[in-house]
């Protein structure tokens, strides 16, 4: 079992000697659920944006997310504020938020409102920790924009000062915001939805696997975010706010995020080994060609810099694993849950012992209102909740809040993995850790955990000041942004944990 090593000194040559010129755009392109063997396992068949990457970037093969619980959210918070969860308070997906007292998602804003649709709106509100985003804002007039299909994708790679964030509504076919930015979409994104391109993909097949529905309904809209139409819907949107904002086409630094989050959807309905992912990788391709190609005419790729990653892996489909005589499985979601919570009527009677979980995570989040109002002691109580934790089958290792908060001695890699993920104000009173080969959820397939499958994702930067070529020492996606300011000549965000890869 491979497990990330945090990595405090690297040798690698990544930056040119000398002065390079500030580019005068920088784009972080993510594609959710990206493992890192995909670089190596297609590569014959990338011809387009991605061989452009692999050609012309500083590749770093085995870059790693430095945190346990390997999900959307906390990974793509991680990526431009050098930090996992411990410092950006990102703890999952979805966790249990005591003030609110209720389960929340990483983005949830109850004091915002939703443009351009309905419901609860979204920002970067819950996020701790500053940004390259942030840092170029407090040094100037840039623009920071982060759009993607999933609102966390848009909303934490760019920082709680971005100009705006915009994520795709599968309701309606929109690009929605909030007003956490502006008090109205702006007007080139009303345009952008009244255009109905999302609608350009009625009929079309994604052959061989998929024929698009005829009509435009909520059902065809949701079948655009988990097709590779998705992607290419969301870089025409990227196009069209590079137009409407001007990006790049000042004396000063902008910023771009684009999170492709068709890849994720896909992932989980096939899993890795299937012809699907290995057909969206490809078009994933050609997307990023297609951008740089618009990059190239209007702004020149010599004027950006462009880095590439994703904000984790993922685990191959049990069912192949077990057929290969290998352990492997899916684990009951709400089974921690029920195993904890019937723990503890048993010992301590009657009421709602577990309150919410750090999804899609097995972690639990223990009542503390009942337990202080039964006159318990919540470290007591913590204790016995993890040794139910502990009986349940194909679970590795079981920590609690005291534990963590206590300055446990790391023991090992795993240790050093979850304490990068703990955060005393927010997270789980006990942390559940699958053994290998084994997830909390019902997908076919899925991933969460700090093992290499989950954990090793594509790095690389490409441009002014980066050297083509290829470094196989083990890196982290914290080293992302501290390397990225200093490019830029900015102070790295003050949460960093990376390091700048010299």
């Amino acid at each position: 079992m491979r497990l990330l090593c945090f990595v405090f000194a690297l040798t690698v040559t990544c930056l040119s000697h000398g002065q390079t010129p500030k580019p005068k755009l920088v784009v972080l392109l993510v594609a959710d659920q990206f493992r890192g063997d995909y670089l190596t396992r297609f590569r014959s068949l990338y011809n387009d944006g991605l061989d452009r990457l692999l050609r012309q970037g500083t590749v770093f093969t085995d870059a790693h997310h430095s945190h346990y619980i390997t999900t959307t959210a906390p990974g793509h918070a991680a990526m431009l504020s050098g930090a996992g969860p411990a410092v950006t308070g990102i703890m999952a997906n979805e966790w249990y938020d005591a003030k609110d007292k209720k389960q929340v998602t990483s983005v949830t804003d109850f004091n915002a409102k939703v443009l351009g649709g309905k419901g609860t709106a979204a920002s970067p509100h819950r996020l701790l920790a500053p940004t390259v985003g942030d840092m170029l804002k407090e040094a100037g007039s840039s623009k920071v924009i982060g759009i993607s299909l999933k609102d966390r994708g848009a909303i934490l790679p760019p920082g709680k000062k971005a100009d705006a964030a915009y994520w795709y509504d599968q309701d309606t076919g929109n690009f929605l915001s909030s007003t956490y930015y502006q008090p109205q979409l702006p007007e080139w994104v009303s345009k952008f939805n009244s255009r109905r391109l999302v609608d350009q993909f009625i009929g079309k097949t994604w052959a061989p696997f998929l024929t698009m529905a005829s009509t435009p309904s909520k059902d065809y809209w949701t079948s655009v975010y988990k097709s590779p139409f998705g992607n290419e819907l969301l870089e025409q949107f990227a196009e069209a706010a590079i137009e409407s904002e001007q990006l790049g086409r000042r004396d000063v630094t902008d910023l771009l995020v684009v999170s492709f989050s068709s890849n994720d959807p896909i992932g989980h309905s096939y899993g890795p080994d299937s012809a699907q992912v290995k057909d969206v990788s490809v078009q994933t391709d050609k997307i990023f060609g297609k951008f740089f190609r618009f990059l190239d005419a209007k702004i020149g790729m010599q004027n950006v810099t462009v880095v590439f990653t994703a904000d984790h892996g993922v685990a191959r489909v049990p069912q192949q694993m077990i057929a290969e005589r290998k352990l492997a499985g899916r684990l009951f979601e709400k089974g921690p849950t029920n195993k904890i919570a019937s723990r503890l009527y048993s010992l301590y009677g009657p009421g709602k012992w577990v309150v919410g979980n750090a999804s899609p995570a097995g972690d639990v989040y223990l009542n503390r209102e009942l337990i202080a109002a039964k006159n318990l002691s919540l470290r007591v109580v913590r204790q016995k909740a993890a040794q139910a934790a502990r009986e349940i089958p194909h679970i590795a290792r079981v920590y609690t809040w005291d534990q963590l908060n206590d300055g446990m001695p790391v023991r090992d890699q795993l240790d050093r993995l979850v304490l990068n993920a703990w955060n005393p104000a927010r997270s789980p009173d006990v942390i559940l850790i699958p053994a290998e080969n084994y997830f909390f959820s019902k997908d076919t397939a899925s991933h969460g955990s700090p093992y290499d499958y989950d954990s090793h994702v594509p790095l690389i930067f490409m441009g002014a000041g980066f050297v083509p070529g290829e470094h196989k020492q083990r890196v982290s996606v914290y080293d992302l942004a501290p390397t990225l300011a200093n490019a830029l000549g900015i102070p790295a965000p003050a949460g960093s944990r990376g390091h700048v890869i010299p």
